[in-house]
């Protein structure tokens, strides 16, 4: 069930198309992204985007910390455009350099989850989708795609592309990441089986464009594009053009029913069952009465609460 809050339909004042710069393209390389499987492609992707006639250049970039810091400084030479090899955590990186600017921007998708690159448009395979990015470096062509722009009760604004988990699933990362034991994917996996055997619901206030909704439920996700971990449907009919966030809420939903929903997700098809509920707006502010932390394109962001804005047009993608 949808309820719509905000009208659905194309913002008329979105930024139109606009020509790209004459400065260099900048590129943010995540060397283990994806367990490191498509290191070998780095100089392919490379060659593709130097064969489109511009100066590239290579960004140091040894930790995230260093990674956000050469793409601010990159963006503050005049670079015309920022290339992220990689996946969400280094689109995610990169998007906060180059939202709100005239910078183009390219993701080529090497990790293990691709979503905001699959869902705006760009090839899965990295070498075709650094192709899209050369053709458009060559003619100096951007389209503008929305950010949702995150503000919380912490200093500073940050963005983010896909979507934002402060439920279930953004539970169960924050236990992973305080894991030792064990490694790789086993740790999410186990994280899981915790969670769900303590899976209670949470108590949540959320204000959509003004008007407020009280809940109890087991996920909130809250989607600029549809799909997050990796082609989790969760906010099927999310919308990177429309100027609109997607709310998707579970309810008071027990173990049982949660663990019938989750399979549902990667179809799209679990917001037809009667305790998940689909809401549309410009504004979301969100809260919980007990600490939650969030997770946006899945990088730690942090406690509840925040307030979520679609801003339109804030990014100029490289397609």
């Amino acid at each position: 069930m949808l309820a719509v809050t905000a009208p659905d339909h194309r913002d008329p004042t979105r930024p139109a198309s606009t020509p790209l710069g004459d400065g260099p393209v900048a590129v943010l390389a995540n060397p283990t992204a994806g367990r490191g499987r498509h290191r070998d492609l780095l100089p392919a992707v490379l060659a593709r985007l130097e064969a489109a006639g511009r100066s590239v250049r290579l960004l140091e970039a040894g930790t995230a910390v260093q990674a956000q810091e050469s793409c601010h400084a990159a963006v503050a030479d005049g670079a015309a455009a920022l290339v992220a090899v990689g996946g969400d955590g280094t689109v995610h990186l990169a998007l906060q350099a180059v939202a709100g600017t005239p910078v183009g921007f390219g993701p080529v998708p090497v990790g293990t989850g691709n979503d905001f690159a699959v869902e705006t448009g760009f090839p899965a395979d990295p070498l075709a989708a650094a192709g899209v990015v050369a053709d458009a470096l060559r003619v100096g062509r951007t389209r503008p795609v929305d950010l949702a722009r995150l503000t919380g009760p912490g200093p500073g604004t940050r963005w983010y592309g896909a979507v934002l988990g402060a439920g279930f699933d953004a539970i169960v990362n924050e236990r992973a990441n305080r894991m030792r034991w064990p490694r790789g994917r086993r740790r999410y996996d186990v994280a899981i089986l915790v969670e769900l055997a303590r899976l209670r619901p949470r108590s949540y206030v959320m204000r959509l464009d003004g008007v407020e909704h009280r809940f109890d439920g087991v996920l909130v996700a809250i989607g600029n594009c549809a799909s997050y971990g990796g082609g989790m449907r969760i906010c099927p009919d999310a919308d990177p053009a429309d100027g609109l966030l997607d709310v998707v809420v579970a309810g008071a939903v027990g173990r049982g029913t949660l663990m019938r929903i989750k399979p549902r997700v990667y179809r799209g098809t679990h917001v037809d069952h009667p305790m998940v509920r689909g809401y549309r707006a410009r504004r979301v502010e969100l809260d919980a009465a007990e600490e939650i932390v969030g997770y946006a394109d899945g990088e730690r962001i942090g406690p509840l609460p925040v307030t979520v804005t679609a801003v339109p047009g804030a990014v100029r993608l490289l397609r």
